[in-house]
Order: C-alpha cells, then structure tokens, then sequence
C-alpha cells in the first residue's frame, strides 16, 4: 500500500517520525510521504526509520499559498530537503506561522481564554513548525473546549471569533519553490477548497499532480478530480492525510491508499527530469519490534 500524505510531531501531528513510520507498517503500507506543514525536519528521522523497515520513504513536505483569499495547501513530493532555496522559503513561513499563533492566542485571551502561547513557542524545537492544532491541544489543556474539534468548530476555525488569516505566497510561488528543490507539486484535498474554479487556476500556475484519494473527499468527489486531473493533464495522488489516531481523520491510516499504478506515474515522472535516483526500498532485515 502506498499513503503519500502523513504528518508528524514537526508539524502538526501527534507522533514522532519513528512512531509514525512504525504506525505505517503496522497498517501494511510500504510507500510513503512525510508531508509537514512548512517544514522538513521530520524527512531525515522518518528515511532513517523506513530503512529499518525495509520501506519507502519519499522527502516530502505541505507548503500554503493564497489564491483569491483561500489558503490553498500544496503537497511536494521527491524534493530535496537540503535546498537552499527551499530552506529560505520555508523560514519565511514558519515565521508567519509564529506571528499567527501570537496573534491567535491574543485573540483567545481577549475573548476570555488564555494559553501558554510562549511556553509552546519556547518549547517547538529550531525547524519546526506551530499552528492551529497546536492552539487546540493547548486550549483542551487548559479546560476551555473538550476537543480539538470544539475548538476549531467554536473558536480557531476560519470565520470564528479567534480566527486569525494567513499571508502566504502564491500557489505559483510556492509550485516554483518545489520544483526549484527537485520536487513535484501536487494540490492537497481540492475538496476541501469548494472552488474548482481555484484549484484549476493553481493547476495552471505549475501543480503537476492533484490528490484525488483522500479522507474528506466521499466517492462522487473522488471521481469528480479524477476527471478533473484527467482533463487538465495532471497527475494523481492520494494518501490518509493522518495526523493522529483520534477525532481527525480517525481510522484513515492504512484505508486511504494511492493506487500503484498512479504511484508509477508520479515516479516516472519524477525520473524524467533526471535530478536525483527515485528513492527505493531498502534491503530487507529483521523488522524492529
């Protein structure tokens, strides 16, 4: 099984790479991507724990753009995570993503619900990423809402009394970004936007691939942006998207897969343009306990 959209503890997921990577094997998956919110520094951990494991682990990553006021989440697969251009782009992001979880915070604390913002600021290791999820964790510590759900649903969540925008580059941007670094750009969870009209522009600003297999997308939408991929010459992908065992996407690991025969197309691809070797599986040993 292939999954080509997963996050770990350098963004916004529960686990540590290694946990993750082991959370992927249980469930049968042997292809992977490690996709963080503006952030590699889960790539290296997660490759090293895949050899052990006999699997594949492609470098990957989830940047945000901004097309006509939506945050638009692109997925890149097959970069290089020791690009420099790269690097410096997602500096800037993480920056931003700072002062927003700043500003969130403020936000709560006027609306009468306070968090240790600078704790957790302090606390997020150089590379990292913070953003909303971390707000929901630290709201359900401090006893305001009873989940995380609540907590996007009542109070984070985008036209919400906290909610605070994001600046971000363009979709083209951000594509070029990806390609600069070796990478295939692919646009996240189109089903999520409710605006093909969006996602089509961002096609046409660079992406190379749209994800049509994913949790939030029902069998209609799937089918709906496999067409779409099909008549805008784009390739597909598709993973569980999975952040943590409970309340988001719950149950997706291992459930929603990339067909193979997609992977090879996005792996051809990726060999057409003759930058680096497509990562392999490595030799096969004794699996970890």
């Amino acid at each position: 099984m292939i999954d080509l959209h997963l996050h770990t503890r350098a963004s916004d997921g529960a686990h540590e790479p290694v946990e993750l990577v082991r959370r992927v094997w249980l469930a049968g998956i042997r292809t992977f991507s490690v996709t963080d919110h503006d952030t590699v520094a889960g790539v290296a951990a997660a490759h090293d724990a895949a050899r052990l494991y006999g699997l594949t682990c492609i470098p990957g990553i989830e940047m945000t753009a901004l097309e006509d006021g939506l945050d638009v989440h692109v997925l890149g697969y097959f970069i290089d995570p020791e690009s420099t251009r790269l690097g410096a782009g997602l500096t800037a992001q993480r920056m931003d993503r700072v002062r927003r979880f700043r500003e969130l915070a403020a936000r709560l604390t006027d609306l009468g619900l306070p968090i240790e913002v600078e704790t957790i600021i302090a606390g997020t290791p150089e590379g990292r990423s913070v953003g909303r999820p971390q707000v929901a964790d630290a709201l359900v510590r401090a006893g305001h809402v009873s989940s995380i759900r609540q907590a996007f649903d009542l109070w984070i969540g985008e036209g919400r009394p906290a909610f605070v925008p994001r600046v971000a580059p363009s979709a083209h941007d951000v594509c070029a970004l990806i390609h600069g670094a070796g990478g295939l750009a692919a646009i996240a969870h189109p089903g999520c936007l409710r605006r093909d009209d969006v996602v089509e522009r961002v096609a046409l600003s660079g992406a190379d691939a749209l994800e049509v297999y994913h949790p939030d997308h029902d069998e209609a939408m799937t089918s709906r942006y496999r067409d779409m991929a099909t008549r805008l010459g784009l390739l597909v992908t598709g993973g569980s998207d999975f952040h943590r065992d409970d309340g988001y996407h719950e149950g997706a690991l291992g459930r929603v897969t990339l067909p193979q025969d997609e992977y090879d197309r996005l792996q051809a691809r990726y060999a057409e343009r003759g930058t680096r070797d497509c990562p392999t599986p490595e030799a096969r040993g004794p699996k970890p306990e």
